[in-house]
């Protein structure tokens, strides 16, 4: 036998050059910096800082001997639970048969463009994964453009000059709001002319809403009260519950996407099979309406809305570019006001930004060309995430019920965070 022998190498074309995914890279990248001894603030990757609910954990621990493979679509009383959750919030009646239960959004994601055949439309910026997904499978990707006056996000008026060159060819519109990379969301009159546009074109909807919970004054609203016909929701612990590492999510449909779930559901009995038994029996509390839940996202929406106004206003008086965050964890600013000053250092694109300023401040973040941005656009994406967050929920709850957590608050319990932002904003003019 030859042992010199090595196989050629034959990948499918759609994933030739496929890098990880950005957000889990930056990750891995700090984890070895701070093996090697760096002090690194992780401002790249999207974890939640807060703890998962108390009573969320002290489930799992009740049903972590559950073994048994579950039904595919998910278990009965968490899909149960789940359209209990969306009769409450967005007054929506969903049959729990048009619920799919899975590993995480971001696999129910790769299989609603596997199964659905159709263009992706996306907002230019939009999540890491997003495009992506698109390449491996093999769908067209068509990215919308945005403007800073209207967050970033979807507008009618864009949605509507693409789909009019073509009105019959299908499309997957992903509606991710409060959003990732902004922080911005969108308001009902928004919603609805965009429901309107995409119900003349046919468009199907997959509205991402899984840091609803984390809308800052809590009165996230589902693009479904407009378009329940034609929009899927996408939820699942990751984000308002903490729960990342859980990996549980779940796609919510309507009647008349009945074909959908069912044909998707065909998919995941050949791939995942099920979700995690004992993660699906805890996830029922997550989805229930108990005023401890409902406590713990006040305490998360307030620190997280005094610790994004700050940092919105600390990065716009540093002379950047953004929108102003209205939920989630995250701001999406554009230094390219700075350029000249920027250009002299060496700093030419949004990937020198981040580079740089991760060797000289220890600060991590993401290059705005990785959500779609142009190249030489002088935008990133920055996660406030590198806190404790359960010690700020504790000191929230000290506060007076309409006290709201000022600076000394957040230089206390949102740290390394706060002080971060300004050492970015110091060495971006030194």
């Amino acid at each position: 036998m030859n042992s010199d022998f090595s196989p050629k190498v034959h990948l499918n074309l759609n994933v030739r050059g496929l890098r990880h995914s950005a957000t889990i890279a930056i990750n891995e990248r700090c984890a070895e910096l701070r093996r090697q001894g760096r002090d690194v603030v992780r401002l790249g990757l999207g974890q939640s800082p807060f703890p998962v609910p108390d009573i969320m954990v002290e489930a799992l621990r009740r049903y972590a001997g559950e073994k048994d493979y579950l039904p595919v679509k998910g278990l009965p009383a968490l899909r149960e639970a789940i359209t209990g959750y969306y009769r409450r919030t967005e007054g929506l009646d969903y049959d729990p048969a048009n619920v799919l239960v899975g590993p995480g959004t971001k696999e129910l994601m790769f299989l609603v463009q596997l199964v659905y055949y159709g263009d992706l439309v996306i907002p230019a910026p939009s999540w890491v994964s997003y495009a992506p997904q698109a390449q491996i499978i093999g769908r067209h990707l068509r990215w919308l453009p945005t403007q800073i006056e209207s967050g970033l996000g979807v507008t009618p008026e864009a949605l509507e000059r693409l789909c009019e060159r073509d009105p019959e060819r299908p499309r997957l519109l992903i509606l991710n709001y409060p959003g990732n990379p902004t922080g911005t969301t969108y308001g009902p009159d928004q919603l609805e002319a965009i429901a309107e546009v995409a119900r003349r074109y046919r468009v199907l909807v997959l509205a991402d809403e899984i840091y609803s919970g984390l809308h800052f004054e809590g009165e996230h609203v589902s693009i479904a009260r407009y378009y329940p016909e034609g929009t899927i929701i996408s939820n699942g612990l990751s984000k308002w519950a903490g729960a990342g590492g859980w990996r549980l999510g779940a796609f919510v449909f309507p009647d008349t996407l009945r074909w959908l779930v069912d044909t998707m559901a065909s998919v995941a009995s050949e791939t995942f099979t099920s979700t995690a038994a004992p993660i699906q029996y805890a996830a029922v509390e997550g989805f229930g309406d108990s005023e401890a839940l409902q406590d713990y996202l006040r305490r998360a929406r307030r620190v997280l809305g005094a610790l994004m106004r700050a940092t919105h206003q600390r990065l716009q008086d540093a002379g950047a570019e953004l929108a102003e965050p209205r939920g989630g964890f995250y701001v999406f600013p554009n230094f390219s006001p700075l350029r000249e000053r920027l250009n002299t250092r060496g700093i030419v694109t949004s990937e020198d930004l981040c580079e740089q300023a991760l060797e000289h401040t220890g600060i991590a973040f993401l290059p705005g060309s990785d959500f779609g941005r142009p190249e030489h656009e002088l935008s990133v994406r920055i996660a406030c995430v590198d806190f404790n967050g359960a010690a700020a929920m504790d000191a929230a709850a000290e506060l007076a019920a309409d006290e709201v957590p000022d600076d000394a608050f957040l230089r206390q319990w949102c740290n390394p965070t706060r002080d971060a932002i300004d050492r970015l904003c110091d060495w971006l003019h030194g």
